[in-house]
């Protein structure tokens, strides 16, 4: 019997030739190793289609490329190099090509007393893309962390300056008295309101950066803001975190003022945009701040 060759339907001619700016999959399961761990991803790899003549792209061969990547270090290089397979595949038919990968980073986070520790995942993104032979890479992390409204602080001093002027406006002041009462809850009467927060950051790498500073960012991100979320607390653990929210009052301008700073700072940056929200525990909608450098349309992927 004679064995008939397989259509190729993608090769066919299409009628309506238009070029496409990019074709591929979004979703793919893949494992990825950096820092020494390994992390399930989903990737998103794609190319674009100029010639508009020809019907589609091969995305078994962007599929199969992606297979380079499960038994060595996510870097730079690596995410290159694939790309360049991918445009090497499409040689005929493609002039860029994008690949997206989104994984969650665990780190093991020490309490600020007690000698509890305990894990923490943040959402991490890495954008990467080969246009006009020139090759970009963006990291993207996603860090909580908890603010306290100094606007209620202020609020909430106030406060409590009148009920101690109300206790005490007839009768003699002695230390006592004075520690006994603000140890209760007549004493303090108020709080300022604090919140969860989120910093979203984009940082574009130098082109010759050897490793993604995943870490590396994570910990400036939240070294600047000064009052990251816990894991697992005692009360000491918890005491020390009220100390930190007072003594580190901020509004999301601040935060992102703060985090503008701190990015800048980056010797392996060439570019950076940021978001801060602030999930307000007064009101029903949110605080938001924003701020980039050196940031351009051209940088987005």
């Amino acid at each position: 019997m004679t064995q008939l060759k397989l259509p190729d339907i993608a090769a066919q001619t299409q009628a309506y030739a238009v070029p496409l700016n990019w074709v591929g999959m979004c979703g793919i399961a893949l494992p990825v190793q950096f820092e020494g761990r390994t992390a399930a991803a989903k990737v998103d790899a794609g190319v674009s289609l100029v010639d508009g003549s020809s019907r589609g792209i091969h995305m078994s061969r962007l599929y199969l490329a992606l297979g380079s990547l499960e038994h060595q270090p996510l870097t730079p290089l690596a995410i290159r190099q694939l790309l360049e397979d991918f445009l090497s595949s499409h040689a005929s038919l493609s002039s860029a090509a994008y690949l997206r990968f989104s994984f969650e980073h665990l780190l093991n986070r020490p309490a600020l007393i007690s000698p509890l520790a305990g894990w923490k995942s943040y959402a991490v993104t890495v954008d990467a893309r080969i246009e006009n032979e020139v090759f970009h890479v963006e990291l993207s992390v996603s860090v909580p962390y908890s603010s306290t409204c100094p606007c209620s602080a202020a609020l909430a001093r106030q406060l409590i300056q009148q009920q101690f002027q109300t206790h005490f406006s007839e009768q003699k002041i002695e230390k006592a008295a004075v520690l006994q009462w603000l140890g209760s809850a007549e004493g303090i009467v108020a709080t300022p309101h604090s919140q969860r927060s989120t910093a979203q950051v984009q940082v574009r790498l130098n082109s010759n950066q050897q490793v993604l500073p995943i870490t590396e960012l994570i910990d400036r991100i939240e070294a600047s803001l000064g009052t990251a979320v816990q894991t697992a607390v005692k009360r000491a653990d918890e005491q020390a975190f009220a100390l930190a929210n007072g003594q580190n009052l901020m509004f999301c301008e601040d935060a992102a003022r703060r985090l503008h700073k701190a990015l800048r700072q980056m010797e392996w940056s060439t570019a950076f945009k940021l978001r801060v929200e602030h999930a307000e525990s007064l009101h029903a909608h949110d605080a938001v701040a924003t701020s980039q450098w050196q940031w351009d349309v051209s940088c987005a992927v």
